[in-house]
C-alpha cells in the first residue's frame, strides 16, 4: 500500500517542518501488521459526541468511524470500517480469539513501536493512534508529533484529538485545519463541529460540507443536523447519505423526518390512538407507546411512510432503542402484535420506558396480565407516567384502592396529567366528591379536556349550572366530544334550541351516537327528512335503539302497510323498515317491540307477533299488553287476555278498560262492567270514552230495570 500520497499532500501546504525520515526495510515491513480493535457495544448513543474521532493512518480509514470512539490503527488491505453508530468493526483478513488474539495484538504493537522508534512515519502514526485510543496521551503525543512533522495527515487529525482532550481547543482546531486542507474528511468534520460550537455556522457548514462531500458519514450527519436546525430542505439529502453508510442515528432521524412529511399528507398517514382509553381501559390510561411530540405516524407500506419504516428497521437492527420503539408502534398499528412485541422488547431491554409500557399493553391484550404488570412496573419505576396510570387502573380493578391511588400519584409526579384525572375518577367512585372535584380541577387547569368535562358534570349535579358551563365550553373547544354533547343538553334545558343544535352537530360530526340522534330528531321536527335520515342512520349504526326506532318510523311512513298474504301465497320478505324495528326491539326498545309484533301479525306470523307483544308487555308496555290480549282473545284464550287487559288498563290504557267492560257485560257482571266503563271514559281517547259512556248507560238501565 502506498502512503506517500498523504504525506505529499501535507508537505505541499508548506505548513510542516520537514525532518529526516529513516525507512529501513524492517520498519516498512512492520507497517503492515494488524491490531484487532475491540468492538465498542453501545446502546442508543446520541452520536453527537464532543470527542473527535481518532482516525487510522490510511487514506481510506479517514472516512469512517464515530466521534465517540477510537478506531483501530493497523494497515491491511482488508481494513474494516468502523460503524458510524458508535461501534467499531473488527479489522484484518482473519480474526483470532482469547489469548491468541491478545498475544498477536501485543506482537503487532511491539513491531510498530520498533519501526516508529526507528523513524518510520507510518508506524509512528499507527502507534500514536493506538496509544491515544488506549488513553495514553503522554505516550501518544511524541509519536503523533513526529508523524505530523513528516506530513502524515491522519497523525495531524489525531494530534488535534489529543490536544482537544487536554483542553487545548484552539490548538486542536489548528491541526484539524491543516489535516482538513490536506483532504482529511475526519478532520473537516471535527473542524466543522468546532466552528458550530463556537457559533460560527457559516464556517461550520463549509467544513462539514467538505467532509460530507468526501463521503464521511459523520460529516454528512453533522451537516444534516446543522441544516435541519435552520429548517433547510437539504437536511434530508445528507441524513440519507449518512444513513446509507450505516449511521443509525441518521437512519432514525431520517425516518422521523419522513414521518413528519407523511403526516402533512392526510391521504398517506394516520395517527395512533391518542391518550384516550382503549377497550377495557380506565379513562386516562392511554395505549400510546410514544409521547405526543415523539409519536410515530404509521401507514401503508408504500411511499414515504413505508420508507420511514425501512429506516426505523435499519436503525433498530443496529441497536437504536427509540427506532425499535417506533417500529414496534408501526407494526402494532398495522395489526402485527407479535412482531411489534419483539421490537418493543428489544427497546425495553435497552432501557426505553415507553417501550416497556407499550409491551405491557400488548401482554395485557393477550391475556397475560401478570407479565404486563411486570413491564408496567419497570416502566413506571423509570418515570413513565402512562405505565404508572396503567398500574393504577390494574389495582383499582382489583379493588386495591390505596395502591391504585399511590400509582396515580406517581403518574402525576412523572408529569402525566392523566394521574390527576384518574385520582378524580377514583375519588368519585368512592363518593369522595370534594376530593374528586379537587383532582378534576387540577387536571382541568393543566389542560385535560376530559377532566374539565368531568368537573362540569360534577358541578352540574351539585346544581351549579353557571359554574359548569365554562368548563363544558373549555372541554368542548379542546375537542371533548362528550363535553360538546353535554353542552348541547345544557342549552336544550334552557330552551336555547338553536345553540343546543350547534353543539349536538359538532358532537355528531365526531361520531357521538346520542348527539346524532338529537340532531336527527331536531331535523325531523323541522321537516328536513332526508338530512334527518342520514343522522339517524349514523346513530342507529352506532347502537342507539331509539335512533333505530326513529329511522324505522321514517322509512315506515314512506310505504303502505303490508296486508295479510293471500291463500297459498308465501310470507313477504321483511322490509328494511322492519329490520330496523327489529334491531331496536332486540335492544329492548318497547315501542319497537310492539311495532314489530304488529308487522308480524299483519303478515300472519302470529307466533312472532305474540313473542314480541309479550316481551314488550313484560317490560311494562301497556300497548304490548293490550295487543297481546287481543291476540290471545282471538286464539280463544279469553281468560289470559283479560289478565293482560287488566294490566294495560291499570297502566292507563283506555281501550283495554273498554274491552274489560264488554267482557264483564257478556258474562253478566254488570257492576264490574260499569266500573271498567267509568275507567275507559276517564282514560279516553274520545271515541273510546263515547262508546264506554253509552255502554255504561245501557248497563245502568239493565241494573235498574
Amino acid at each position: 500500500m502506498v502512503f506517500m500520497g498523504d504525506r505529499a499532500t501535507l508537505l505541499e501546504t508548506g505548513r510542516f517542518v520537514q525532518r529526516r525520515v529513516h525507512r529501513p526495510d524492517n520498519a516498512m515491513n512492520a507497517a503492515f501488521g494488524g491490531v484487532a480493535a475491540e468492538k465498542n457495544e453501545t446502546t442508543d448513543t446520541p452520536e453527537k459526541s464532543d470527542t473527535p474521532e481518532i482516525i487510522k493512518a490510511t487514506e481510506t480509514a479517514e472516512t469512517a468511524g464515530c466521534a465517540a470512539t477510537v478506531e483501530s490503527t493497523e494497515f491491511t488491505e482488508n481494513t474494516g470500517s468502523a460503524g458510524a453508530d458508535g461501534s467499531t468493526g473488527t479489522v484484518g483478513a482473519t480474526q483470532t480469539s482469547g489469548s491468541t488474539e491478545s498475544e498477536e495484538s501485543a506482537e503487532n504493537e511491539a513491531r510498530h513501536r520498533r519501526a516508529a522508534d526507528a523513524g518510520d512515519t507510518a508506524s509512528m502514526s499507527v502507534l500514536g493512534a493506538l496509544l491515544l485510543r488506549r488513553g495514553d496521551l503522554d505516550g501518544a503525543e511524541p509519536y503523533l508529533r513526529g508523524a505530523t512533522a513528516d506530513g502524515d495527515r491522519a497523525a495531524a487529525n489525531n494530534l488535534g484529538v489529543l490536544l482537544h482532550q487536554r483542553g487545548y481547543v484552539d490548538d486542536a482546531a489548528g491541526w484539524w485545519r491543516i489535516a482538513a486542507v490536506a483532504g482529511s474528511a475526519a478532520a473537516a468534520h471535527a473542524l466543522g463541529r468546532h466552528y458550530r460550537e463556537r457559533g460560527d455556522e457559516p464556517g461550520a457548514e463549509y467544513w462539514l460540507r467538505q467532509s460530507a462531500e468526501q463521503g464521511h458519514a459523520l460529516g454528512a450527519y453533522a451537516l444534516a443536523d446543522l441544516l435541519e436546525h435552520r429548517s433547510d430542505v437539504g437536511a434530508e439529502r445528507w441524513l440519507r447519505a449518512a444513513a446509507e453508510q450505516g449511521h443509525r442515528e441518521a437512519a432514525y432521524r431520517l425516518a422521523r423526518m419522513l414521518d413528519r412529511n407523511a403526516a402533512d399528507e392526510p391521504h398517506d398517514a394516520f395517527g395512533r390512538p391518542g391518550l384516550g382509553p382503549g377497550v377495557g381501559e380506565r379513562p386516562g390510561v392511554g395505549r400510546s407507546a410514544v409521547r405526543r411530540d415523539d409519536g410515530p405516524v404509521a401507514g401503508p407500506a408504500t411511499g414515504r411512510v413505508g420508507e420511514a419504516e425501512q429506516w426505523y428497521r435499519q436503525a433498530a437492527a443496529r441497536g437504536h432503542r427509540r427506532a425499535a420503539l417506533h417500529l414496534g408502534a408501526i407494526l402494532e398499528q398495522r395489526g402485527e402484535p407479535k412482531e411489534a412485541g419483539r421490537w418493543y422488547l428489544v427497546s425495553a431491554k435497552a432501557g426505553e420506558a415507553r417501550a416497556a409500557c407499550a409491551l405491557g399493553f400488548l401482554l395485557r391484550d393477550a391475556g397475560d396480565e401478570e407479565s404486563a404488570a411486570v413491564w408496567w412496573l419497570r416502566a413506571a419505576q423509570d418515570g413513565d407516567g402512562n405505565a404508572a396510570n396503567a398500574l393504577g387502573a390494574l389495582h383499582a380493578a382489583r379493588g386495591e384502592q390505596q395502591t391504585a391511588e399511590r400509582w396515580y400519584r406517581a403518574a402525576m409526579d412523572a408529569g402525566d396529567v392523566n394521574g390527576a384525572y384518574n385520582l378524580g375518577l377514583l375519588c368519585a367512585a368512592q363518593d369522595r366528591t370534594p376530593q374528586a372535584e379537587q383532582w378534576y380541577r387540577r387536571a382541568a387547569y393543566a389542560g385535560h379536556r376530559e377532566a374539565a368535562n368531568a368537573l362540569a358534570v360534577l358541578l352540574l349535579q351539585a346544581g351549579d349550572a353557571t359554574g359548569a358551563e365554562p368548563w363544558f365550553s373549555k372541554a368542548a373547544e379542546a375537542g371533548s366530544v362528550d363535553a360538546a354533547f353535554n353542552l348541547g343538553i345544557l342549552y336544550a334545558g334552557r330552551d336555547e334550541d338553536r345553540a343546543a343544535l350547534v353543539w349536538y352537530e359538532r358532537a355528531a360530526a365526531a361520531g357521538h351516537t346520542e348527539a346524532a340522534l338529537q340532531v336527527g330528531m331536531a331535523l325531523l321536527h323541522q321537516g328536513e327528512e332526508q338530512e334527518a335520515e342520514r343522522h339517524l342512520r349514523c346513530a342507529a349504526g352506532g347502537g342507539s335503539a331509539e335512533a333505530a326506532f326513529r329511522l324505522a318510523g321514517v322509512l315506515d311512513s314512506r310505504q303502505p302497510p303490508p296486508g295479510p298474504p293471500a291463500l297459498g301465497e308465501s310470507m313477504p320478505a321483511k322490509t328494511e323498515c322492519e329490520e330496523w324495528y327489529e334491531r331496536a326491539a332486540e335492544q329492548g326498545h318497547r315501542r319497537a317491540q310492539v311495532r314489530v309484533g304488529m308487522l308480524a301479525a299483519a303478515r300472519g306470523d302470529v307466533d312472532s307477533a305474540a313473542r314480541w307483544y309479550r316481551e314488550a308487555a313484560e317490560a311494562g308496555s301497556r300497548n304490548g299488553a293490550f295487543n297481546l290480549g287481543l291476540l290471545l282473545a282471538r286464539e280463544g284464550s279469553e281468560r289470559e287476555a283479560a289478565l293482560w287487559w287488566s294490566r294495560a288498563a291499570n297502566d292507563g290504557h283506555g281501550r283495554a278498560a273498554l274491552r274489560l267492560a264488554l267482557l264483564a257485560a257478556r258474562r253478566g257482571e254488570l257492576a264490574e262492567g260499569q266500573r271498567w266503563c267509568a275507567r275507559a271514559v276517564e282514560l279516553g281517547p274520545a271515541e273510546v270514552a263515547e262508546r264506554a259512556a253509552r255502554l255504561r248507560e245501557a248497563l245502568h238501565q239493565e241494573l235498574t230495570a
